[in-house]
């Protein structure tokens, strides 16, 4: 089974047709949210062009590369042993190292670390228990290393390149991703699909993500040197 014969999938009537569909249901969703809440206060904020709006633009596309995920998994329920770890562990790890990267920049540390734990924790344990109990502690784990060690390198490169770092993180990210995709194409490629696709999930979620995301990074607390 080929990465070539994978993305003819992506075109295809199974699941994985689905996947840029969910991508930029999300992303759309996201401008169309951030236009509102721009045309409403944001505009009023001085700061938010130069000191916000390069972090909020990679945390909504954050966003519309992780959901997709939800789709995938959930399409076959349930995995295995060792895919169901990978899977909560993967997107555990990307989705907290991302959400605390980019809350981290702008707000500081520490509401960075809280802020990628709770969004990695969540979706770790979510997509994890596809496989159980293992899964789930995956979840957890890389869920909380990853809120921690994002936020902890959007710090120290506060003076360094952030915004160069802020890209790499995010291109890193999503080459882990495509391969978590690939994967479970791989391991369900014989399995029917036990879950009806609903997009309506993709714009809750992302609208639950991109409120949150606004408002504390315009109004959250944030440490001393952010202030």
């Amino acid at each position: 089974m080929t990465f070539k014969e994978f993305t003819k999938e992506l075109n295809g009537k199974k699941v994985e047709g689905e996947l840029i569909k969910t991508f930029f249901y999300s992303l759309i969703t996201s401008v169309i949210i951030i236009a509102i809440a721009y045309f409403l206060f944001l505009r009023n904020n001085p700061d938010f062009i130069p000191k916000y709006s390069f972090y909020l633009f990679f945390a909504v596309l954050s966003y519309a590369l992780i959901i997709p995920t939800f789709i995938h998994v959930k399409a076959y329920k349930e995995f295995l042993c060792m895919p169901g770890m990978m899977i909560g562990m993967s997107i555990g790890m990307v989705a907290s190292f991302l959400s605390g990267f980019y809350i981290a920049s702008t707000n500081g540390m520490f509401i960075g670390s809280i802020f990628g734990m709770t969004i990695g924790i969540t979706f770790g344990i979510w997509n994890g228990r596809c496989c159980g109990i293992m899964g789930i502690l995956e979840g957890i784990m890389a869920g909380f290393m990853g809120g921690l060690m994002g936020a902890m390198t959007a710090f120290m490169l506060l003076n360094d390149h952030l915004k160069a770092s802020a890209v790499i993180v995010f291109l890193v990210s999503s080459l882990i991703i495509i391969g978590l995709h690939y994967m479970i194409y791989k391991e369900t490629r014989e399995n029917k699909e036990e879950h009806k696709k609903n997009h309506f999930f993709t714009i809750l979620i992302t609208l639950i993500l991109d409120i949150l995301t606004i408002l504390i990074m315009i109004i959250g607390p944030r440490s001393d040197l952010f202030s």
